[in-house]
């Protein structure tokens, strides 16, 4: 995985040492930019939901390990990674809500819609079973959208290139974690072990839901602002691999190599238990005091 951006990206003049927490004013222009030439807004607009649900969701269920993981330092990692991601949801959101021009801004469509209006992928919403499952969650979820985000970093729509100059650089942090706890778990403790190859035997089927091209993606790839999906794979599948063996656990199983259909994904089909849950509990305050403002 290339986790390093072009030299000549449309953002070099900024600073990105920063943490997405503050600064998002240098991205007006960029978020208020034409939609590329040979792009239908609607699928533009559909793409930013689809980029930007897949980060807020995983986001929550990152944060949800505060004051549950193993060590403080780790919680302060994860939260500050769900802040990366939360970074990005903002910008992608903000983007679809100004290509939409229905006057929602990122928090109304945060905020205000329901669970069968959102795009990410089932694997993001899934809750994590335990500490080992958000690891190898957070490995497979880093190492995917790193390589999708390293692809559109030169796409002509300027919000997406800022959004993936920065976030690749955030995302080899998350997946460089990832890695190193995937090897302490899965080579330490027979304990820590058992529970790591349990963990990844699970996750193992609902990786190829990753690799489904939706229709969306593949009518903007023709203008440079999508990536499809099943692009991704091999280069996908060869970090994780790579991520896995100082572990010593198998992409997929040897024994049984046929790996299950992609089960539905959530981009168009209905949400499931867990979004539903989720958002309920993320969007209590918003529609307990609609219109409040901090």
């Amino acid at each position: 995985m290339n986790d390093q951006p072009p030299s000549d990206t449309v953002l070099a003049d900024l600073d990105l040492e920063g943490t997405f927490g503050t600064g998002f004013d240098v991205f007006v222009p960029e978020l208020e930019a034409d939609v590329p030439d040979g792009a239908d807004p609607r699928d533009l607009f559909a793409y930013c939901l689809m980029l930007g649900d897949d980060a807020l969701v995983f986001t929550q269920r990152l944060i949800g390990w505060c004051t549950r993981a193993p060590e403080l330092e780790v919680e302060v990692a994860l939260a500050n990674f769900g802040l990366d991601l939360l970074g990005q949801a903002r910008l992608l959101l903000g983007r679809a809500g100004h290509v939409e021009r229905a006057g929602r801004d990122e928090d109304a469509l945060a905020f205000l819609r329901g669970p069968e209006a959102y795009r990410n992928v089932r694997f993001a919403e899934d809750a994590h079973a335990d500490f080992a499952d958000c690891v190898l969650r957070l490995l497979v979820f880093s190492t995917w959208r790193g390589v999708l985000l390293s692809r559109l970093t030169s796409a002509p729509d300027l919000a997406l290139a800022a959004v993936s100059v920065r976030g690749v650089r955030e995302l080899a942090y998350h997946r460089e974690f990832a890695a190193h706890w995937t090897a302490r778990l899965g080579d330490g403790t027979e304990r820590s072990r058992r529970r790591t190859l349990r963990a990844w035997r699970g996750l193992r089927p609902l990786l190829q839901e990753l690799f489904v091209t939706h229709d969306v993606e593949r009518r903007l790839a023709a203008a440079g602002c999508a990536v499809p999906a099943a692009d991704l794979r091999a280069e996908v599948e060869q970090a994780l691999a790579a991520a896995l063996a100082p572990a010593d656990i198998a992409l997929y199983d040897p024994v049984a190599p046929a790996v299950p259909g992609p089960r539905a994904t959530g981009r168009d089909s209905r949400p499931g238990d867990a979004l539903t849950e989720l958002l309920t509990e993320m969007q209590s305050v918003a529609r307990a005091y609609p219109g409040a403002v901090w």
